[in-house]
């Protein structure tokens, strides 16, 4: 059976005396669940797994629990093991999960905690308000394109267009059945059960809207205006801002804000919108999808997008950003960077596009590094099995 990577990280974690309480966050059906099952297969740890129904569970059912993997541990097994499933169901969590983490501290018992989450900004309020200090935070991210050719086989145009889902990969014969299960499984229930039912939002049909609406343009700038009139709705730039965070969040879809070293201009910056994944661009295309690989203007959009979706898994594990930059026409596609270091990314994908970015980003950026994936020195599928470096 395949093991990302993260499978060994998270067993390491486990077998490791009790530090800090471990928290896997990633996007819904990502394979959180099946990584840390792998994982307690390579431990031998007394273990407790618990998954929380979408009901949600009271902090007195996480009580249970621990008092419950408490008992575990006597004079043969001087450490055990909880495992708490998709945690950001039980109201009140984090408050609950630090009383009993510093109950253990106090009286010296070593039961290590492995909690899992796919919503990130409910998990990531609870962290910073009352776990500061106790947890270490493992990423599961998209799939890659390494691993979906491992794991199933997949060639570059499978990946480009059914992206890196690895439920649906057993469904890619039978497109229509892919596209609902995509559809059904993924997109509505993200919204619904790490959006909307998690976070204060005040037009949940906007906000599902502008998913359905912003899909379809992943890889292009869009203002936040006209957005605004493409959805048919009074509201507001901010409003729009804030959705897309939270799609942003929920590993679905961010609208990637402008590069400038100053910040000055970056906030009010139109955004150019990316999926997180490319099979989300694909289905939402609806019947049109077809057309994704045939035409070269839409194939370009889906190859940029495959580059944003891998810069943007990158960026969640190794913490650089992902901009784009325009001055006027000419324009750069992606830009990387961290404290130190910059990278202007241009993709050849195909589609026409104004030449001169990275030439005019290097005049004004001059310590800046520049790649050209689709480049005979930077293939695409190089780039996308990770074979280049970024900075």
């Amino acid at each position: 059976m395949f093991h990302r990577a993260i499978v060994e990280t998270i067993a390491q974690r486990m077998r490791e005396p009790r530090r800090f309480m471990q928290i896997v966050l990633g996007p819904r059906q990502t394979g959180k669940t099946t990584a840390v099952n792998q994982a307690l297969e390579l431990t031998d740890v007394p273990s407790l797994y618990r998954e929380v129904g979408e009901h949600g569970e009271t902090a007195d059912w996480v009580r249970a629990q621990w008092y419950q993997a408490r008992s575990l541990i006597h004079e043969s097994n001087e450490s055990a093991l909880l495992v708490i499933d998709e945690i950001q169901y039980v109201k009140g969590w984090a408050d609950a999960v630090k009383a009993l983490w510093d109950e253990d501290a106090r009286a010296g018992i070593d039961l290590r905690v492995v909690l899992t989450g796919s919503s990130a900004t409910l998990l990531k309020s609870g962290m910073s308000e009352s776990l500061a200090g106790r947890f270490e935070l493992i990423r599961c991210t998209h799939w890659s394109y390494a691993e979906c050719r491992e794991a199933f086989g997949f060639s570059l145009d499978e990946f480009l267009y059914f992206g890196g889902y690895p439920g649906a990969a057993s469904l890619i014969d039978d497109e229509s059945r892919w596209a609902s299960y995509i559809t059904d499984s993924i997109i509505e229930s993200s919204i619904a059960k790490d959006v909307l039912a998690l976070e204060d939002v005040r037009n949940p049909a906007l906000l599902r809207r502008l998913f359905y609406l912003g899909a379809p343009y992943s890889a292009q700038e869009v203002s936040y205006r006209k957005l605004l009139g493409r959805l048919d709705d009074r509201g507001n730039t901010a409003t729009i801002a804030h959705y897309l965070d939270l799609l942003a969040q929920a590993g679905m879809m961010s609208g990637l804000l402008k590069f400038d070293p100053k910040l000055l201009r970056e906030k009010s910056s139109s955004p150019r919108l990316l999926v997180h994944n490319t099979a989300l661009m694909t289905a939402a295309y609806g019947q049109r999808r077809r057309f994704l690989l045939e035409d070269p203007e839409l194939k370009g959009r889906l190859v940029e997008s495959a580059v944003g979706a891998y810069l943007v898994a990158r960026a969640a594990e190794e913490g650089f950003s992902v901009n784009w930059w325009r001055e006027g026409n000419r324009e750069v596609d992606f830009v990387v960077s961290d404290e130190f270091h910059a990278t202007a990314i241009e993709v050849k994908s195909g589609r026409v596009k104004s030449t001169g970015g990275l030439t005019e980003f290097v005049l004004r950026f001059p310590r800046a590094r520049t790649l050209v994936v689709g480049s005979p020195e930077c293939s695409l599928e190089d780039f996308l099995l990770g074979h280049v470096d970024l900075f």
